[in-house]
């Protein structure tokens, strides 16, 4: 999954994007409104971390723009504004969901994933294929019962597959969801690395991951 913060405070920033890259996440910066637009224009994202009072404009501007051309990532609003008219503002511009500063990252984790199973219409933070069931919270898998020992990309990886489960995902499309514009010395060939190493971790089960050429890749089971 692939998050945009844009928060012109560089350590609560960096802050956030630690803790969402320690769930599996892969985080952008940008300190300005018009950062974050250069990111959107070339990068389509799962959810905005989206602070309101930015250096040239503000977030609701963003935000507002957002959704005249009827993008509608998922946005969790910060601000540091205790009014309600402005944080009745946020949601009535099309905020999904606001916090106030100063807050705990572990209650933005939540939140944000919450925001995203909603876009995805997950009803919960568990997903199970077959013997398999992966927490999206936790960034952890068990086979059987019995826990996976996987690194942090890898179940980053496995996240994006299952989401996706039975249908194809592009190498692209995972790609985008586990390395940030910081990455750029990473090849979209890394992916091939990771999928030979999920391979690897499910040897023996039901579940498979197939390369459908010129498609993606698609996660299902025999089971």
């Amino acid at each position: 999954m692939r998050v945009l913060i844009v928060e012109d405070a560089a350590d609560v920033a960096e802050a956030i994007a630690a803790r969402l890259s320690r769930s599996g996440m892969a985080c952008d910066v940008a300190g300005s409104v018009a950062e974050a637009e250069d990111f959107l224009s070339v990068q389509r994202y799962d959810a905005m971390v989206l602070d309101i009072n930015l250096p040239d404009r503000h977030g609701t501007d963003l935000l507002r723009d957002l959704r005249a051309r009827a993008d509608r990532t998922p946005v969790l609003m910060l601000t540091a504004l205790f009014s309600v008219d402005d944080r009745v503002s946020a949601l009535n511009l099309g905020a999904d969901d606001y916090l106030v500063k100063p807050f705990d990252h572990r209650e933005l984790d939540a939140r944000l994933r919450a925001l995203m199973r909603r876009d995805a219409d997950q009803k919960s933070d568990a997903i199970t294929l077959g013997p398999l069931t992966f927490s999206a919270a936790t960034q952890t898998a068990t086979l059987d019962g019995t826990a996976l020992d996987l690194t942090r990309r890898e179940a980053a990886l496995l996240g994006l597959l299952l989401r996706q489960q039975g249908q194809p995902i592009s190498k692209q499309r995972l790609y985008e969801g586990l390395f940030t514009f910081d990455d750029a010395d990473v090849g979209l060939n890394a992916i091939e690395l990771y999928i030979a190493r999920l391979r690897k971790r499910l040897t023996a089960s039901s579940i498979r991951i197939e390369t459908q050429r010129g498609i993606g890749y698609r996660i299902t089971t025999d089971a």
